[in-house]
């Protein structure tokens, strides 16, 4: 892995020598983020773009929608559609382009020049938002027409996108009295600045994290090939990087029990008691949090947070937590005794933790199934995986087709760029690739878009998937495990989303619904995985090309259960802990966040399972605390619910046919957020979704 501490190296020959480059980037017809890229699909042109045109052009965005906002506001017209809703969602179109690509490499590609921008801008965009959500000119406009919206006239979109923004002005705080709103302005300035912190901290605790070992015997169980790709670069021995989970993919392989301990404490404790501490940063994020909730009128952040979901309060992802934990918990049980009697059988007298399970749970796997992980990963490739198993199963399914693009600047080298052709040859749009890990890229696994689809300004999406697979020597395959494929084709049900997207208005394009609602198609593509015509095109042999044995694909079927109490625990474990840290009411005071963590897992009898830790502590816990998922972790499990109930309609409809492809693209993943998301979802199925699918998946009838 490289660190790229400066991005784009090449573009300094473009600099005369008598004009820096920032002085180039303040002159806005010069600045490539200021103006449309030439390049296809208006993709960014990351051969001309440097960190230093990010600031100017961020706050260019920034003062064009301010500016484009007091007009609307202010105009002395009567409210219409178009001078008043239109205008507001045309007003940030250069900021979305420019954030588009300022966020997509911070998250993928930073280094300390974009950290600081961004640690800039983040309460600068809070201000932003404040200035539209929380200016009463602007609301009244928006509540006259969200209150004449059947009498205007408008296409069903238009409506809905009336809807959307009066209920967005509600959320955010347009009723509250201009002295709260004065509040709400501060805690959400420095909310922002907190979240920011927060990945800026985590990203230097994973990075500082990294082990390195001198004595290869500490090592045993690894290849030759994971051997080399962990060498270390920066010095002797090997160092074995942290992802962002609890749980690390060496401990399965590593036959040390003390390396295995070592491992997984660095990555458990990764933020305790160093420079990288967090807990001051969560507990101040979820207090200041509860206290937004209170001044906007509810009982807690997660009640207001939960507006416009599926799950609608607080109470409904409680209730579906109470009924999958005693299920949960009492499968995590009778595999840990079966774990710890393999342990027992292997000569060893120890009682099972944390960072043994996935060790000896490998050793029971292969005693039940006969199936080895290592006997897998030869058969999964990441190029071929993508080429002949995600994308295959797009081809079949909704008749697209892909060829990659080599013309396309990217901004690592790591990646593929694709693009995407409709059954009849017509461009659907540009995907670009992003999969291993590097210092530079924060941990977990995620889509989003350089460019939105929308038929207001004639576009087609740009979408990118980033994960963080180990990435191997030079001239070694980079080889998947399973989970690491049903990683692949889950962020790729993401870009499908995007890119079937069908929508007048960018803000209900694609993936721009309820976070409950948003893990369904993403969910729902992991199933194709496991397919035996899927499977069986992209599961061939690195070396031999020879297509994976059914004998072993029979074994991979039969071990499907395996492992599933572990798995939904620690799920539910790291989803209770999000409920938790955001349903205290605005007067609480948290002494010590690892005690609110144990105290929190005990209240729902998630940790009767001590082996099974959370698979994130909060103190490492991006998607809640650096992300967009406080009080909405939960939407995993809701929407696992719907996908395997969504799967078991195609297996009793044919199966993998172009036909139910084709159906559940135009009724579902075309649609955006332009209907209510239960009622399209009904309409599709043709009956409300139940859980006995999801039970049976996870082996729990």
């Amino acid at each position: 892995m490289f660190l790229f501490t400066v991005l784009f190296t090449s573009c300094k020959d473009t600099k005369s020598k008598n004009e820096s480059s920032s002085e180039k980037a303040m002159n806005t017809s010069e600045n490539p983020l200021l103006v449309e890229s030439t390049l296809p699909y208006f993709a960014p042109d990351f051969s001309k773009i440097t960190n230093d045109h990010f600031k100017p052009a961020l706050d260019e965005g920034i003062a064009l929608q301010e500016k484009a906002i007091q007009e609307i506001a202010n105009t002395t017209a009567e409210a219409t559609f178009d001078n008043t809703i239109l205008a507001l969602e045309k007003s940030g179109e250069v900021l979305e382009r420019v954030s588009n690509i300022f966020y997509g490499l911070t998250g993928a590609n930073t280094n300390d020049m974009l950290q600081a921008i961004q640690e800039e801008m983040a309460p600068k965009f809070a201000a932003l938002q404040d200035a539209i959500f929380l200016n009463d000119k602007l609301f009244q406009r928006v509540k006259r027409l969200q209150e004449t919206k059947d009498s205007l006239g408008l296409e069903a979109e238009a409506v809905k996108l009336i809807e959307n923004y009066f209920e967005q002005f509600e959320k955010a705080g347009a009723n509250l009295s201009p002295e709260d709103k004065e509040v709400l302005k501060g805690y959400n300035a420095k909310l922002a600045a907190l979240e920011n912190q927060f990945n800026k901290t985590l990203l230097e605790a994973n990075n500082n994290g990294a082990l390195v070992f001198s004595d290869k015997a500490a090592l045993a169980g690894l290849s030759e090939a994971q051997l080399k790709s962990l060498e270390n670069t920066e010095g002797e021995g090997w160092k074995i990087p942290l992802l962002n989970t609890t749980q690390q993919p060496l401990l399965q392989s590593l036959e040390n029990r003390a390396t295995r301990e070592k491992l997984f404490k660095a990555a458990f404790y990764r933020t305790d008691g160093s420079a990288q501490d967090t807990k001051g940063i969560i507990t101040e994020l979820a207090e200041l949090r509860a206290k937004k909730g209170a001044l906007l009128g509810f009982p807690n952040y997660a009640a207001w947070s939960l507006q416009g979901t599926m799950a609608e309060i607080p109470d409904n992802v409680f209730k579906m937590f109470n009924g999958l934990i005693p299920a949960a918990t009492a499968k995590a049980k009778n595999e840990e005794a079966e774990i710890q009697q393999m342990v027992k059988t292997k000569g060893e007298d120890f009682t099972l933790e944390a960072w043994d399970w996935n060790h000896y749970a490998e050793m029971v796997r292969i005693a039940k199934y006969d199936l080895d992980e290592n006997q897998i990963k030869p058969y999964f490739e990441t190029k071929t995986v993508l080429e002949k198993g995600v994308f295959y199963a797009a081809k079949m399914l909704y008749g697209i087709t892909f060829k990659e693009r080599v013309d396309i600047p990217t901004y690592h080298d790591d990646v593929l760029v694709y693009e995407l052709f409709e059954e009849n040859g017509e461009a659907l749009g540009l995907f670009y690739a992003d999969y291993f890990a590097r210092p530079s890229k924060r941990g977990g696994a995620w889509m989003s878009n350089f460019v939105t689809q929308s038929k207001l300004y004639d576009k087609k999406p740009v979408i990118y998937n980033v994960c963080n697979y180990p990435k191997p020597a030079e001239g070694e395959p980079a080889l998947l495990t399973y989970d690491e494929v049903e990683t692949m084709f889950h962020e790729f049900g993401h870009a499908l989303h995007g890119f079937f997207a069908d929508q007048q208005y960018p803000s209900l394009s694609g993936t721009a619904v309820a976070r409950d609602f948003v893990e369904f198609p993403s969910q729902f593509n992991e199933n194709w995985a496991l397919y035996p015509e899927i499977l069986k095109n992209y599961a061939v042999h690195y070396k031999t090309g020879e297509q994976i044995p059914q004998a072993l694909l029979d074994k991979i079927k039969k071990s499907g259960t395996f492992n599933q109490g572990y798995s939904l625990t620690e799920n539910l474990a790291a989803s209770n802990l999000d409920m938790q840290w955001h349903v205290i009411a605005a007067d609480t005071k948290i002494a010590d966040a690892n005690v609110f963590e144990k105290e929190a897992l005990a209240k729902t009898k998630l940790d009767v399972v001590s082996a099974v830790p959370p698979r994130y502590r909060s103190t490492y816990f991006a998607h809640i605390f650096g992300g967009g998922y406080a009080a909405g972790y939960y939407s995993y499990l809701w929407t696992e619910m719907l996908h395997h109930d969504a799967y078991n309609w195609f297996e009793n409809n044919g199966g993998l046919t172009r036909a139910n492809g084709q159906r559940f693209r135009e009724m579902v993943l075309s649609r955006g957020n332009t209907l209510d998301l239960e009622q399209m979802y009904k309409d599709w199925r043709g009956s409300d979704p139940t859980i006995e699918p999801m039970l049976k998946a996870r082996g729990l009838e």
